[in-house]
Formats: C-alpha cells, structure tokens, sequence
C-alpha cells in the first residue's frame, strides 16, 4: 500500500488521502490480508510498516518534497517483486515505474489536479488498473476496472440524534470550497456558524473570512482532529457545503451523515453520488436555495443519514470492494 507523504499516515489532523489509505489499510489487516504500508516513519498502523521519510514533508519546512517522494516511490519500486499487488494511492508519479516491474499496480485517482497530469494517466492506462472515488469524477478519455466509495470510520463519527442550534462549515479554507459562502448562508439564516478546517489560502481567509470572525455568531475553530471534527459534525443542525468545483468525493460529506448530520451541498461533482436529495439533505444551486434548505431541515431524519451513510461508505464495504478487484487484477495478470 503506497501513501502520500504530506501528512502522516493517519493524519493528525488534515489530510483526505493518508486517512483514506489508513483506514483500508487496517480494515485489509482485520481481514488477514498480508499489508505492508509506505508511509512516512511517524505512521501508525497493524500492519507492516516501510519507509525512507521519517517525518511529512508538510511538517517539516526543510525537508524538499520532490526529492523525499522519489526516494519513497523508489524504496517500493526496488522490491516490487516482493508483492502480489501494489495499491496505488499517491497520484501519477508512481505510474511511471509501472512497466519497468512486473507487480501488477492498481491506482486509486482521488482526483484530478489539473488537466496537465493527464498525458501521465492515458499514456499508462494499458497496463495499470484505475479505480474512480466516484462515478462524477471519471475523465472520459480513461478507462477505469471501478468505482469503490470511501469508507468512513462509524465508531470516530459517532451518531448523534439531538442536535444543536449552529450551522457548521467543515473543511479546507480555500474558494473552491466556499466557507464564505457559508457565512453569506447562515447570516441570511440568522444562524449560528462554526468553521473548522486547514487555511490553504491565507489572504483568501484574511479577505473574505476573518472579518466576520468578530466575537459573534461566526466562529473559526482552526484544523481540528477526528475526535473534535466528529463532535462538530454530530452536533451540527447541518453541513454547509457550498462548492465551487466539481469535487470528486466529498469526505465531510459522508462523515457527516455518518454522523445522522444532513447535508446542504452545491448540486456539482459528485454530490448527487452522497446524497439523497430530501432524505440525507438537500442539493442546491445557489444561496437563496440553501436558505430555503436550511428552513426545511426538521424534515431530515438523522437515523436515515446515519442508515444511508452505513450502507454505502462503511469501511467493511470499501476493504472487500478493493479486495475483490485485486483478485481481478490478479488473474487477469495470471498471478
């Protein structure tokens, strides 16, 4: 199992992909299967654990991350044969090893950067397997063995029936994913908003988010935790969720609902995916809308979230998903 090294392996905090890659990780070691995990050297996992990066590249301002990514792609490249299979979860750069070894290498694209990393993904789609987060997020000029939905940890996003009178905006600080949008919502609501995530854009944040953070009914609680962020979200009345781009999961979103929290999200990507428009919350198109949405949330039932966010993104469903494709990928590779 290859993971980024931007974070640690879980995170502490941020950090979408190592958390994904962690939790199939044990759930795969929980069903006997043999993992060896590439992470970085602070990692916590049951199962084998390799590495050459002692620490995250984004928690260590002097350590470069082209220089420490290559050696970690390397450090499983040079004992590939090692392995039945190689689960790619680190984006294009390992696919460039993937006709130079024999071990048959399945990549899970947690979406798409910019379109410039495609010549990377069409020139190596032959001979590797490709595994969509969702439907929404396929590029049609790749083929792909699959779509498997991430799985999210229903003991840390416990449920919670009773909620309480905020909104809650919880994810990274950047445009694309709207937090003032946010505030323009629950401010035409007169609702509470709390705001929790990573600041990825500083004078986005210093522009158009702290100067309602003033002592009122708009609060930032910085990057916060599993442990917090479930608190969070199941004591929400609602997710706020107002995106600007076509975001190729969403795993607030299904924590959310893990949580029995309903969603109002941007009709894009691949929210129609998440949600059951009027059942786990409501899929909108614009301000006006979400107002309307939020007024209409005693109609939600948490216990529905909750149901719906079990059946399709429990981590048992992810790990033997992904287990039946490696078998896949094996025979068809005569292995």
């Amino acid at each position: 199992m290859l993971a980024p090294i931007a974070w640690r392996t879980p995170p502490k905090k941020y950090g979408p992909w190592e958390k994904v890659t962690s939790l199939l990780t044990e759930a795969l070691v929980e069903l006997d299967v043999d993992v060896t995990l590439f992470a970085t050297g602070n990692s916590h996992t049951s199962a084998k654990l390799e590495w050459v990066c002692p620490l995250p590249y984004a928690e260590d301002e002097g350590r470069d991350a082209k220089v420490w990514e290559s050696l970690h792609i390397a450090h499983l490249m040079q004992q590939a044969e090692r392995f039945d299979i190689i689960h790619n979860q680190f984006d294009f750069l390992p696919l460039t090893f993937s006709r130079l070894i024999d071990t048959p290498m399945v990549t899970t694209i947690h979406g798409f950067s910019s379109e410039k990393i495609l010549p990377v993904y069409k020139k190596y789609n032959p001979t590797t397997s490709y595994i969509s987060i969702s439907d929404a997020d396929r590029h049609p000029e790749l083929k792909y063995l699959d779509t498997v939905y991430h799985g999210i940890d229903s003991n840390v996003f416990a449920f919670r029936a009773s909620k309480q009178n905020y909104l809650l905006f919880y994810g990274r600080i950047h445009p694309e994913k709207g937090a003032h949008t946010a505030i323009e919502i629950a401010k035409a609501c007169g609702m509470p908003l709390k705001i929790a995530g990573l600041i990825q854009d500083t004078s986005y944040f210093n522009r158009d988010i702290a100067p309602h953070i003033t002592g009122g009914d708009i609060t930032y609680l910085g990057n916060v935790g599993q442990e917090e962020g479930s608190a969070l979200l199941g004591n929400a009345k609602a997710l706020l969720h107002p995106i600007y781009f076509n975001e190729p999961f969403g795993l607030s979103v299904a924590e959310s609902l893990m949580c029995g929290t309903p969603v109002i999200a941007f009709d894009r990507g691949s929210m129609r995916e998440l949600l059951e428009d009027g059942k786990t919350g409501f899929l909108v198109n614009s301000v006006k809308e979400a107002v309307i949405a939020v007024s209409r949330l005693n109609a939600i039932d948490p216990f529905y979230c909750r149901a719906h966010a079990q059946k399709k993104f429990s981590i048992e469903r992810m790990a033997k998903h992904y287990l039946d494709l490696y078998r896949q990928v094996l025979e068809l590779n005569g292995k």
